[in-house]
């Protein structure tokens, strides 16, 4: 939700250019309620050269390390990548900013330390892809830094999160409100190491829950041939399996 990535119009319709304006004061109480904390002890373990994707309006960029090699941006969405591009003047930092989704990175393979996804993977159309991505550009022993919120573990909750999800889509600009991201990231070739599960206060019930951690590839270098269809295939059955209601 911080970032519109695919499968929605671009940031140039009227509802774009809106939603990226009441992004920060919807978000504001969920901030100051927790969430900015969750971001800061998260981004305190960047290192190396870092890409956040899906940046949206720089909600982050306070609490990045200043010893980082390198900070790039990647937003996609015009209206959002405007937002971003006033954050930055004001705050002074050099990084660097790039149009690209989640699902087409370009950057060379195994070429970061650190890739930082906070409430973005909700929103891609591809999540699988996005996280083949990730993998892809990734040096040895690189991480992936979290914040999603994700599918309710409680029945009541998730069959909500289900009802409201195409309304809660459309308002969001793509957000995906009821899909298991954990499971995702596992599915597709990542060790997860949750560092917290818990709750965004201040938000709507359906995006409360909360996971945050880091997670590292399996294995490098890549998949043998055969494998990277397989983990496709993989990642979209459970992304099926996460609107169809929860796992057991």
């Amino acid at each position: 939700m911080d970032s519109v990535t695919h499968g929605m119009p671009s940031g140039e319709s009227a509802w774009g250019r809106a939603f990226a304006l009441l992004y920060d004061p919807f978000v504001w109480v969920g901030e100051r309620a927790g969430l900015r904390a969750h971001r800061r002890a998260l981004l305190s373990r960047a290192r190396g050269r870092t890409i956040e994707i899906g940046s949206g309006t720089g909600l982050n960029l306070p609490h990045y390390p200043g010893d980082l090699d390198d900070l790039v941006l990647a937003e996609p969405d015009a209206s959002m990548r405007l937002r971003l591009k006033q954050r930055l003047h004001r705050r002074g930092r050099r990084t660097q900013l790039v149009d690209a989704p989640a699902e087409r990175l370009p950057f060379p393979d195994g070429s970061v330390d650190t890739v930082v996804s906070t409430l973005v993977l909700c929103t891609v159309d591809a999540p699988d892809v996005a996280l083949e991505e990730i993998a892809r550009v990734l040096r040895p022993g690189g991480q992936l830094l979290f914040l999603e919120h994700v599918r309710s573990e409680s029945p009541a909750l998730a069959r909500w999160q289900d009802r409201l999800a195409g309304p809660w889509r459309g308002f969001a600009r793509g957000c995906r409100c009821n899909r298991a991201i954990a499971e995702l990231i596992t599915t597709c070739g990542f060790e997860l190491e949750l560092t917290c599960v818990t709750s965004w206060r201040g938000m709507p019930p359906i995006v409360r829950p909360i996971i945050v951690g880091r997670a590292t590839v399996r294995s490098h270098p890549g998949p043998e041939p055969g494998q990277e269809t397989e983990r496709a295939v993989a990642g979209t059955s459970s992304h099926a399996a996460s609107q169809a209601g929860p796992r057991t």
